[in-house]
């Protein structure tokens, strides 16, 4: 179980690509490649590292708080799932 106190709320999910395992995900806080990321929801719950995000089909090495951003993901995420940083 991860710890409540570690985590940073950085975005929500809005849309999941299933084909190409990519999340689109509205920003409230800066996030950069590197960064240990998890996302969560009610049937979500799983972890892992921000490899590649694009903004508007550009690879980005960091996006901030208010942009939109696709983000490959691990695995399935759903619309609505709360993405957090690690701290």
């Amino acid at each position: 179980m991860i710890e409540e106190e570690e985590l940073i709320e950085v975005g929500r999910v809005t849309h999941f690509f299933n084909k190409i395992g990519v999340a689109v995900i509205e920003l409230k806080a800066p996030l950069s490649v590197g960064d240990c990321i998890v996302f969560k929801g009610p049937t979500t719950d799983f972890e892992q590292t921000v490899e590649s995000m694009q903004i508007e089909h550009k690879n980005v090495p960091r996006a901030e708080a208010g942009q939109i951003i696709g983000l490959k993901v691990a695995q399935r995420v759903r619309e609505k799932d709360i993405l957090y940083k690690k701290l």
